[in-house]
């Protein structure tokens, strides 16, 4: 019944990363090892939605998924998903999903800060259109759960409007920007329609963990195949990810100080 699922969380495919999106990075010659891997090995790619609406619904009725499901995803909306991984992707005749941050991308949405060179609205389509699954990542990429609600709706509602106006679909999956959630935010995202979403964690997806905060793995520009091949087997992860578990441990507590000292300057004025 899918125990476990490996759910792959990658940023930029390029050959040329700048200093900011290099370390998130793959190169193109990477990214196809990586997927030919998941072919020889007779993993079948998922959408989120597929994932999350088979472990919704109870044992007794939940559609199959295929044998050895991975889920193959994309934050932040790079211009290289479209020219490098879209190619591999369409050859192996692989599902994935695509998390785009709707003030990043190219065009009349754009608000500025992105990290780098960012799809624009036909290649979206044109994603769609291959059959990727496209969701949302947030209006602007913020902390989420460092907004005051009237801001938290506007990231999650105004990145629904537009994907749902630009593509003629309503995005039904969303993936946490730097991959935090809170309660509060979990909640604002499934008040703002989402079905499911992702969180990062560092550990492989499981149906006990709700469909709003399933797990993934980062795939870097370090990931060597072997290490890669540990990912997908969920093997070391413990060991690969100790360093990441640490500083998140230790950034949610900066994260929970600073929303404590907010509300007491709140109650004061």
């Amino acid at each position: 019944m899918n125990a476990s699922v490996p759910v792959l969380m990658y940023h930029s495919v390029t050959r040329t990363p700048n200093p900011r999106t290099r370390a998130l990075s793959v190169t193109p010659e990477a990214f196809a090892e990586q997927m030919s891997l998941l072919a020889n090995w007779d993993f079948h790619p998922v959408t989120t939605a597929q994932l999350a609406d088979s472990w919704r619904r109870p044992f007794s009725m939940a559609r199959g998924l295929p044998p050895q499901p991975v889920l193959v995803t994309f934050d932040d909306g790079y211009e290289g998903v479209h020219r490098h991984a879209l190619p591999v992707l369409a050859e192996l005749g692989f599902s994935s999903s695509l998390f785009v941050s709707t003030g990043w991308l190219r065009g009349a949405h754009r608000s500025g800060g992105a990290l780098d060179t960012m799809l624009d609205w036909d290649q979206v389509r044109e994603l769609a259109d291959a059959g990727v699954e496209i969701g949302g990542h947030s209006h602007t990429h913020p902390e989420l759960d460092q907004l005051d609600d009237d801001a938290l709706r506007f990231e999650l509602t105004r990145c629904k409007e537009i994907v749902a106006d630009e593509l003629g679909a309503v995005p039904v999956s969303f993936a946490y920007p730097y991959g935090y959630s809170s309660r509060r935010v979990r909640t604002a995202v499934r008040e703002a329609g989402f079905a499911q979403a992702l969180a990062v964690g560092n550990g492989l997806a499981r149906r006990t963990q709700g469909p709003y905060a399933l797990q993934r793995v980062t795939v870097r520009h370090s990931t060597s195949i072997q290490e890669f091949e540990q990912l997908i087997e969920g093997r070391a992860i413990a060991r690969n990810f100790a360093r990441d578990r640490a500083l998140t441990k230790g950034y949610a507590l900066v994260r929970r100080a600073r929303q404590v000292r907010r509300k007491a300057i709140s109650s004061r004025v």
